[in-house]
């Protein structure tokens, strides 16, 4: 498949989560570039300068929020979507994305097709993938 040349960001403590969501994105013609929790991923965002990032709510040293909230407040990455992920699925989580500037919620585990709508609806339209 020819890659889009839209490059996405997935920030997840777990190995399993980063590589489904490594795998269905890869398949679908993106970039991928993975982090291990938001130390890492604040390390690689200005060498990959993405479209859009999915953030994994529960991590270690730096959570979701704070790590959404960094790029938030980046003037570089203010406008890049990102989506925040969770195995809650609770109202509080959704609210509290929303204050720190997330653009979405993902429950997890995420089906391949639940992943693709996120990045079609949320992806900036001048980047987007052309079917």
């Amino acid at each position: 498949m020819q890659a889009t040349g839209l490059t996405i960001m997935v920030i997840d403590d777990s190995n399993t989560i980063r590589r489904s969501a490594e795998i269905f994105l890869s398949q679908a013609g993106y970039q991928v570039v993975l982090a291990e929790d938001g130390f890492d991923a604040l390390a690689k965002i200005n060498d990959h300068h993405p479209a859009l990032v999915f953030c994994d709510i529960l991590m270690p040293r730096l959570d979701g929020y704070q790590t959404c909230a960094l790029i938030k407040k980046s003037a570089r990455f203010h406008a890049t979507p990102v989506v925040m992920l969770s195995s809650k699925d609770g109202l509080f989580d959704r609210a509290r994305g929303a204050m720190v500037g997330s653009s979405a919620y993902l429950t997890k585990p995420f089906s391949k097709d639940s992943l693709l709508a996120v990045v079609r609806e949320h992806a900036p339209a001048d980047e987007r993938a052309r079917p």
